[in-house]
């Protein structure tokens, strides 16, 4: 569940007219989070709004990050803003702010902006705050477990976000989830077919501002768009319908050479056909930020592409979307960053867990024990992502293996990803359930105008 990253809202209303909806134009101020993903994610709800309402106009305030191992580069984000510019959007404008220079403090304590985490942090300052438990305590056992109102069945502890699990960290956690309750309303990035317990059990709960279920929010020009020059594109077109697994771990992610090699040789073994995104660790200090390997070779197995050949494609970054709309691609493993998990349920392409950061061990869990929409590879694997020399668990070869044929031959996971995809899609059309609550939501806009 991932909350749409929007701030707050002006009106104005015209020169002369009475206040009548027909005659008032209601301003939209849009802040997302300092990230690629989250800007995405906000261009396609205010698409969404102004679309739905010609009443609505929407400013977005561009926030363009330090470099940072969290958002990555910068230049990410005006790379997509001015790819934007280029195609005028009625009734949406952008203010780029200024970029505050002033060098980041990053440390394993420093809080992480996650998605999943803030709306299930509801619980926490639920179990913290009125039941006077400490998290800390509850946490410090890898085999507890917690009951979430949100959750159906206990979260073990081991699947929360890194972050609250030093007092620093999760008191700047709580301080975060408290403010939610001083919103006037919450919108999310899910549907109610997803998540249909845990949107209702946070409907019911008054101490929070109404919530919105206005997913899923994504951004599908990739797959629509004329990829026929990729050459990817162009490997995936002439294999076998259903038949590659494919490998992703988001755009700020990569391995360290041993456990590539662990992956290399799960793949090898397993037999499957595959594609894999591959990125090399940041070499500069200054971006922090992955990049392509000129010779994947450099790090991969010896001789393992040439063994690979016929099967198998190693690659840089890829666009993900056009990949799992592909009728090649049977599995996708996956980081589980959430976007990404809408993704891969819109096309029907069932995953396999392996979460890094932030999180996306929570959003694992969901996925695999409370929904069963996924396999497990992992689902508390953690990485350490500000590059601290620290001894990480290495997941090896044989239990890569096993879920890659879980994820290639569940058909039980297959039909219900399947059948949500179907239910994904007709939540956003008119009659659907997300649809009816981007109405509400609008509605809710326009009773604030008086």
């Amino acid at each position: 569940m991932n909350i749409i990253d929007t701030g707050i809202y002006k009106h104005k209303l015209q020169a002369d007219q009475p206040k009548q909806m027909a005659s008032t134009i209601a301003e939209l101020v849009f802040i997302h989070a300092p990230g690629v993903g989250h800007v995405m994610s906000t261009m396609e709800i205010a698409k969404l709004l102004v679309s739905r309402d010609h009443h609505l106009s929407i400013t977005v305030l561009v926030i363009k990050p330090l470099p940072n191992p969290i958002f990555g580069s910068g230049s990410a984000i005006t790379t997509y803003i001015n790819s934007l510019s280029k195609n005028a959007m009625d009734r949406i404008s952008f203010i780029q702010l200024h970029q505050d220079e002033t060098p980041p403090v990053m440390d394993s304590k420093a809080p992480v902006a996650s998605t999943q985490a803030f709306i299930n942090s509801h619980c926490k300052y639920t179990i913290y705050d009125d039941q006077n438990e400490d998290i800390l305590e509850l946490s410090s056992s890898s085999d507890s477990m917690i009951s979430i109102p949100s959750f159906v069945k206990p979260v073990p502890t081991k699947v929360f976000p890194a972050t609250i699990l030093s007092r620093e960290g999760l008191e700047i956690f709580l301080f975060c989830a408290r403010k939610l309750r001083e919103a006037k309303a919450i919108m999310v990035n899910t549907f109610m077919e997803l998540e249909t317990h845990a949107i209702k059990s946070l409907m019911e709960d008054r101490t929070i501002p109404p919530v919105y279920a206005v997913g899923p929010i994504l951004n599908l020009e990739g797959a629509a768009g004329n990829m026929s020059e990729n050459d990817v594109i162009r490997w995936l077109d002439s294999q076998p319908p259903s038949s590659v697994v494919f490998l992703c771990f988001g755009s700020m992610r990569c391995f360290e050479e041993v456990q590539v090699k662990e992956i290399a040789h799960a793949l090898e073994r397993s037999g499957y056909r595959f594609v894999w995104s591959l990125r090399r660790p940041p070499t500069d200090q200054t971006t922090r930020a992955p990049t392509d390997y000129e010779d994947p070779a450099t790090i991969l197995p010896e001789g393992f592409l040439e063994r690979t050949a016929g099967i198998g494609k190693v690659t840089g970054r890829v666009p993900q979307v056009a990949l799992l709309a592909h009728h090649a691609v049977r599995g996708f493993v996956s980081h589980c960053g959430w976007n990404s998990l809408l993704e891969s349920l819109w096309f029907g392409v069932p995953s396999a867990t392996w979460p890094i950061y932030a999180e996306q061990q929570i959003n694992a869990f969901e996925m695999v024990v409370e929904l069963g929409l996924a396999v497990e590879i992992k689902l508390d694997y953690k990485k350490d992502m500000f590059n601290h020399e620290v001894d990480e668990v290495i997941v090896m070869a044989e239990e890569i293996e096993r879920g890659i044929r879980r994820l290639m031959e569940d058909n039980d996971v297959r039909t219900k990803v399947k059948e949500m995809s179907e239910k994904s899609r007709a939540a956003v059309i008119k009659g659907g359930s997300s649809y009816a609550s981007v109405d509400y939501l609008i509605q809710d806009f326009v009773r604030n105008i008086f």
